[in-house]
């Protein structure tokens, strides 16, 4: 059993934080909303601290997962940050989607204080996190990898280290590049497959079982094709994704032609005021052009 720390309890941290508890570990938590700490606290155990920095003294492992790079930033580096709390030998395991630079950058600060960093962003959604299957990408040193791998096979079925601090930021720009392309061809083809005059549901039952297969088509087909778009990791939070990858594209000399043009085209979604739709919504776009 650890004693961690679980900074965050959105749709994602609040399950996560959860299975934590059901795994035996001793968990304290902290969230901006104390409401929201106070009902997981009902529903869980464990207990809620009032500032992060609470959260953090005397933990093993310190996890974060917030919104951005200035969230995380403050909720470890400010004023009542963890690093106020944490001790020399602990872990901080940061779960936001974030940049590659905000990771290196917080890695440098608290290395002075012996504290270890691991930067491991997650696939797999909020089904995922409530399921306890998510996807873990990380980057850090292999012996702190080793050493929290066991806590965090609570919440996932697969957790990797793919180099040094910033890789799992790195990775998970891939995994939302590639996201980006599949979900627009699953649109387009549901869009041409109602402009046919098909069953779009039985069309995507056969075309299934063949090289077209993909998550996304599996999960979000029949909600599409409804016309349902509250299933999921809202656009906003995708368009953050997926501007980080762009900027960090910029940088690497990559070129994303198809990734920028579906960045647009969600920026078009949320001017539908489709902004909290999930991403399968690129499909509302595209049905708009039929009116």
């Amino acid at each position: 059993m650890a004693k961690v720390a679980f900074i965050g309890l959105g749709v994602m941290g609040y399950p996560m934080a959860g299975h934590l508890v059901n795994s035996g570990h001793e968990v304290t938590v902290y969230n901006r909303t104390a409401a929201k700490a106070a009902k997981w606290v009902e529903q869980y155990g464990g207990q809620s601290a009032a500032t992060p920095k609470d959260a953090a003294k005397g933990q093993d492992i310190v996890f974060t997962c917030v919104g951005n790079d200035d969230d995380l930033r403050q909720v470890v580096l400010g004023e009542k940050g963890v690093i106020h709390g944490m001790h020399a030998g602990s872990v901080l395991v940061d779960h936001t989607t974030a940049s590659a630079d905000v990771a290196r950058e917080i890695a440098a600060h608290i290395k002075p204080f012996n504290i270890a960093f691991l930067d491991a962003p997650v696939s797999g959604g909020q089904a995922g996190a409530e399921n306890g299957v998510l996807t873990v990408m990380m980057g850090g040193d292999p012996v702190d990898f080793d050493a929290i791998k066991p806590v965090i096979t609570a919440y996932s079925r697969c957790a990797e280290l793919l180099g040094p601090v910033g890789s799992g930021q790195l990775t998970k720009m891939v995994n939302q590049i590639c996201i980006a392309g599949v979900v627009q061809g699953l649109a387009e083809g549901l869009h041409f497959a109602k402009s046919a005059g098909l069953d779009g549901l039985k069309v995507i039952e056969v075309i299934s079982k063949g090289a077209a297969q993909s998550w996304q088509m599996e999960n979000r087909y029949q909600t599409m094709w409804q016309g349902k778009y509250d299933f999921g990791f809202a656009i906003d939070w995708m368009r953050k994704d997926l501007g980080i990858a762009l900027d960090e594209a910029r940088r690497n000399g990559s070129h994303l032609p198809v990734t920028a043009l579906v960045d647009q085209f969600y920026s078009e979604v949320q001017a539908m005021k489709g902004n909290r739709w999930d991403t399968s919504s690129l499909l509302a776009r595209l049905e708009k052009t039929r009116d």
